[in-house]
C-alpha cells in the first residue's frame, strides 16, 4: 500500500504554499495531489489558486514525490488545452505527474462559465468523449477528431510525455459508464466511497460499499479482457462516514488502512491538515501517520 496526501491550493506560494509541498515530500508521501477546481465548497470565499500553475511550481520545488490532480473534470476543461498543460507538467516534473480525472459534479465549477449545470447523464456523455480524446492527444503527435462535445483539428502535441506512452490516468468512477472508462483507459481507479453513506452510514457499511465498487470494476475489466489487478485502487479519504476518525491516532489509521487494504485498495490519500476546516486534525498525529503508518500496517 502507498500513502499520499492532498494539498488544497489555498496558500500563497511564498507564504506557506511551497513549504507545504516540501514538507509532504520530506514526510515520505508517495504522491501529493491537489484539487482541480476554480473554487470549492466552504473555501469559495477565501484564497484559491489554480491547479496547473501550483503543480508546476511544486514540480520545480520537489524532486522525488509524484504529483497530480484529484481530480480534473470536463466542467471547465477542454482536452486540447489540457493535453498541452499536462505534457508541460510532465516535462517540468521529469515524469512525475498523474492525472486524476472524473466526470465532475454540481459544484461551483459546473456553472462558472455561464452554462446550465449538466445532468448526470450529460456529464457521463461528455466524460465518455473527453477521456478517449485526451488519451489520443497525449499519445499521438497530431490529432484531428470531430466529436459531439469536443473536437481537435491537427492538434500538435510534440514532444509528447516523458512517461511513455503517456502520463497515467487515475479515473474516478462508480457508475457503469465511468467504470468502463477506468477499465479501458485507466492505470488507476479512484473512489471516495459511497456519498449516500456520508451523513448517516457506518464505517462498516462504507467498507461493504467500496467492496461492491471494486467488484463492479472487476466486471468492467473482465468484459474487455483486462486483469483488474493491473489497476491501482486509490481511496481519497474525508468523504466516508466519520470522516476524521482514522486520523485521531496512529492505531485508528492502521485499523482503517488495514480494512481497506484487505479490499484491494493500494493507495490511501489523506488531506493535509487545515485549521478551522473540515480537514482540521492534529498535525502531530498526521505526521506520525505519514512516517509510521505503513510500517505499523505491515508489522
Amino acid at each position: 500500500m502507498r500513502l499520499s496526501t492532498v494539498i488544497l491550493p489555498i496558500d500563497r506560494w511564498h507564504e506557506g504554499g511551497r513549504e507545504a509541498w516540501l514538507r509532504a515530500e520530506a514526510l515520505g508521501f508517495h504522491a501529493a495531489y491537489t484539487y482541480d477546481h476554480l473554487s470549492w465548497r466552504t473555501f469559495r470565499d477565501g484564497p484559491w489558486f489554480g491547479a496547473v500553475p501550483t503543480l508546476t511550481a511544486a514540480a520545480a520545488a520537489t524532486t522525488r514525490m509524484r504529483l497530480g490532480t484529484l481530480v480534473t473534470s470536463p466542467n471547465f476543461r477542454h482536452p486540447v488545452t489540457l493535453a498541452k498543460d499536462l505534457i508541460t507538467l510532465d516535462d517540468v516534473s521529469n515524469g512525475r505527474i498523474t492525472l486524476g480525472i472524473g466526470a465532475g459534479g454540481n459544484g461551483f465549477d459546473a456553472t462558472v462559465l455561464g452554462q446550465e449545470a449538466w445532468t448526470p447523464r450529460q456529464r457521463a456523455d461528455r466524460f465518455g468523449e473527453f477521456v478517449p480524446l485526451l488519451d489520443r492527444l497525449l499519445t499521438e503527435d497530431s490529432v484531428t477528431s470531430d466529436g459531439t462535445f469536443y473536437s481537435a483539428v491537427e492538434a500538435r502535441n510534440l514532444p509528447g510525455c516523458v512517461q511513455r506512452p503517456r502520463i497515467p490516468f487515475a479515473v474516478a468512477a462508480t457508475g457503469p459508464r465511468g467504470l468502463k472508462l477506468a477499465a479501458k483507459h485507466g492505470q488507476a481507479w479512484v473512489t471516495t466511497g459511497d456519498p449516500k453513506l456520508f451523513e448517516s452510514g457506518t464505517p462498516e457499511e462504507s467498507v461493504q460499499a467500496i467492496r461492491g465498487q471494486i467488484e463492479k470494476l472487476g466486471v468492467a475489466c473482465e468484459e474487455i479482457g483486462r486483469d483488474v489487478a493491473e489497476l491501482d485502487k486509490i481511496l481519497l479519504t474525508g468523504f466516508t462516514p466519520q470522516p476524521r476518525r482514522h486520523l485521531e491516532s496512529l492505531d485508528a489509521f492502521v485499523d482503517f488502512a488495514g480494512r481497506h487494504f484487505e479490499l484491494g485498495i493500494t493507495e490511501i490519500v489523506l488531506h493535509t491538515p487545515i485549521p478551522d476546516s473540515d480537514f482540521a486534525v492534529d498535525p502531530k498525529v498526521f505526521e506520525q501517520i505519514a512516517t509510521e503508518g505503513l510500517a505499523q500496517l505491515g508489522r
